[in-house]
């Protein structure tokens, strides 16, 4: 018979919520169950990702988004070596393809040296052919921290580390049901009552309603957006080396249609950023009425809606047309053809919005008495995940009083 009462129990089996479980495992002796919603591991946003191992140069200096993803990247290269998992530190470019991006690039070349990224240097147009000689642009950056992984297999060597330690994990158990009685918290799933003392919301897609059935406002609601990708036919690989990404829109939380090699095989092309329908839509044409009622009523959705209008049309036209993602892709690589695609899968992000109209650019997690709620970890919470861990789990040693 299963055990009903735990000291933490952490909601969500992501990436997240798995690198928090093996912290803890390592810094406490208290019993801890994982409960995810889905019949396995990394149901959502980590197995739907690209497989890139960022390496910060994206970030504000200082941000928790910079210092987590310095220093989980190290600690992630360091993990897949120590386990025998498979990942390749390969190295990306960052392309401008108009002048007007130059001041764009120079940003993220000083970015990157401030938050230590050592071997990064600009490209001249002729110089991004030594790194991919179908590439083409006005200049480049060479990033050589970036990498490539199976997430997948990552969360599943984490999910081994907590069951060594002690920790208890079960899938199909979505948390339906909170209540507060005396000192402790009874969460409803479909396989019974669960009984804790302290609890760590790394619910994803969720975290929001999970937070609200807690009793915490979140102070933002989570909107979806699903991110299209296709996959080069096997024939045309040889045009991809390693990672292509353009200069970001700095406007926008999303870094641009890309070319990223994956270390399971293939070349991915994306992705994408449209608004999804259904907060686990994976598919065009997936709907949830509730779902889209919550942040049509909501209005920083609209407020958001209003300064983002253009750039979302375009966005859904790349959706709907081959023809015109193939033509985004190819001011990149100019000698990608139509027909060199087909189409692949998508991922949809957790993307929190704040009352205003603000899409939450860095992590957000949110303390209340015995709990923790991770309310935004996008790109790159699977990167920075053992550092995010790390991090989640001091704070709750100090919040839930452990030792």
């Amino acid at each position: 018979m299963d055990k009903t009462r735990y000291d933490i129990v952490i909601i969500g089996g992501g990436i997240v919520g798995l690198a928090t479980a093996m912290a803890l495992t390592q810094r406490t002796k208290s019993s801890i169950l994982v409960l995810e919603a889905e019949n396995r591991l990394a149901f959502h946003q980590t197995g739907n990702n690209s497989g890139v191992i960022h390496s910060g140069i994206y970030y504000k200096p200082g941000s928790l988004k910079a210092d987590n993803c310095v220093r989980g990247r190290l600690a992630l290269y360091k993990f897949c070596e120590d386990h025998n998992i498979a990942h390749e530190h390969c190295g990306k470019i960052i392309v401008a393809l108009h002048d007007s991006e130059l001041p764009a690039l120079e940003t993220l070349e000083k970015r990157g040296v401030a938050n230590g990224l050592e071997g990064i240097r600009r490209l001249t147009a002729s110089e991004i052919k030594d790194y991919e000689p179908y590439a083409t642009g006005v200049a480049g950056l060479v990033v050589p921290q970036t990498g490539i992984v199976d997430y997948v297999a990552v969360v599943h060597k984490y999910a081994d580390q907590v069951k060594e330690a002690g920790g208890e994990i079960r899938t199909n158990s979505r948390v339906t049901g909170f209540k507060k009685i005396g000192d402790e918290f009874v969460l409803t799933t479909p396989s019974g009552e669960v009984t804790c003392t302290a609890l760590i919301n790394c619910g994803g897609l969720q975290s929001d309603r999970i937070a609200k059935m807690c009793g915490v406002d979140p102070g933002l609601q989570i909107i979806p957006f699903r991110g299209e990708y296709y996959d080069i036919a096997e024939e045309k690989r040889d045009l991809v080396k390693n990672l292509i990404y353009p200069v970001p829109d700095p406007r926008f939380p999303f870094l641009g249609v890309h070319f990223t090699r994956r270390v399971t095989g293939g070349i991915e092309a994306g992705p994408n950023a449209v608004l999804a329908f259904k907060r686990e839509g994976y598919k065009m044409f997936s709907i949830s009425a509730p779902d889209m009622a919550q942040y049509l009523f909501y209005g920083g959705f609209w407020r958001m809606a209003s300064k983002y209008w253009k750039i979302a049309i375009g966005e859904y036209y790349r959706s709907f047309s081959k023809k015109a993602f193939v033509e985004a892709l190819r001011k990149l690589v100019p000698d990608l053809d139509i027909n060199d695609l087909t189409r692949g899968g998508a991922g949809v992000r957790a993307q929190a919005l704040t009352p205003d109209g603000s899409l939450v650019d860095d992590f957000r997690i949110v303390e209340a008495k015995n709990m923790v709620h991770v309310l935004n970890a996008p790109s790159p919470a699977a990167t920075a995940s053992i550092a995010i861990g790390q991090s989640i789990a001091e704070m709750a040693q100090k919040n839930f009083g452990l030792k």
